[in-house]
Order: C-alpha cells, then structure tokens, then sequence
C-alpha cells in the first residue's frame, strides 16, 4: 500500500526480456535505503517486487499480466520513473491510499501552462473507472497523488502545482503521453458492496 506522495525520479538503467515478462533496473538511492530483496516499490505507481539490489538500484520483473494493465512496457533506458517504498505503520498519510495495482492508462489530452507556474492537465478518461472519478475526489495518475479539478463524460483534469511537476515525472507530459491511473480503490469496494443490495431492489416483484 502507498499514498501517492513521490520520494524520488529514479531512471531506468535496463529493461531485459525473461520469458514473456520483463526484469526492469532502476538507479534510485532514497527508495533503496532500507529496502530488501522482497520489498514492494511503486514504479510510475505500479507495485512490483524487489528482486535484486545494490546501494544505487534495484531490479523488478513485470509480468504478462503486468504489461498489459500498465505501460512499464514502453519504458527504455534512461525514462524518468516516480519510486515510492510502501507505506510503514504509523507514517503520516498525506495523499489517499493507493494500491500500487494499475487500472488502466490513458493519453494526455492537453497541457496549459499558468501565470503562476502550475499546470492545468486534461486527460482522457476510461469508461471502465469512469464510475469511480469525482471531481475534488482523488485519482492517482502515474503513481502521484492528484485531486480531480474538473470532470467531462470523457475527460477529467488536474491542476499541476510547480512542486509537483519539478519532482515527478508529470512535468514532462506532453499531448500524447502515456500515463498509468488508478482510480481511489474506496469507490471499489463501494460499488462491489452495494451491487448485489441495488439489484435485488431492482428486481420486478411478483
């Protein structure tokens, strides 16, 4: 579990086939401080697994199922990606709780610069979380922690502070990038708990 605050840009020194999956390399310092072989790390907000490590980086495998659901597929050498370790009992939650597990990736659809230095970003927005997307609700785009600014049928967007776009890779994106998204896993659990009860009310009565 994660809370979509950002601790570092590492950067992708390899992405290797094994199988039909792939073991990505990453050189990254503050997320390996006292990570072990087994730790969870969120890449560009995809949990995956330690799998080696040395003082300047660590190696994960992305799986079939992986690539599919994410775009750590089309990540090459030198590709800024957002690390964040999971989170510890007891650590301050200063975004909104974030499962590492990718819902879907979308296509930046515009990128407005302000006179303040923030970013107004719209982005597509898949019917398959759409549900799940509220305005002032949280989403996370890439890994970071972001609050809805505003909401279409097909759209939604986010307001990019300085901050956050100088520490993550969200200053980057440009029209047509690539970004992982997971919806608030609440709103989930919600409409999986309330289905079954709506469709018996649902049902005609004799």
């Amino acid at each position: 579990m994660f809370t979509g605050l950002v601790e570092e840009l590492g950067e992708v020194r390899s992405v290797d086939p094994v199988g039909d999956g792939v073991r990505i390399r990453i050189a990254a310092r503050t997320v390996v401080e006292d990570a072990e072989i087994g730790s969870s790390i969120a890449v560009n907000g995809c949990c995956l697994t330690v799998v080696e490590l040395d003082p300047d980086g660590f190696a994960a495998d992305a799986v079939p199922e992986t690539l599919r659901r994410t775009a750590l597929g089309a990540l090459g050498p030198g590709a800024p990606v957002n690390l964040e370790r999971s989170l510890a009992a007891g650590d301050r939650m200063g975004g909104h709780l974030v499962l590492g597990h990718v819902d879907a990736t979308t296509t930046v659809r515009d990128v407005r610069a302000n006179d303040d230095g923030s970013w107004w970003v719209v982005f597509d927005l898949p019917q398959s979380i759409a549900a799940y997307v509220v305005e002032k609700g949280s989403i996370a785009v890439d890994g970071v922690s972001l609050t809805v600014a505003a909401l279409t049928d097909d759209t939604f967007a986010i307001a990019l502070i300085p901050h956050t776009a100088a520490v993550t890779t969200l200053g980057r994106v440009q029209p047509g990038s690539v970004v992982q998204l997971e919806a608030d896993c609440l709103a989930k659990h919600v409409e999986r708990l309330l289905g079954p009860i709506l469709a018996r009310h649902q049902e005609p009565r004799a």
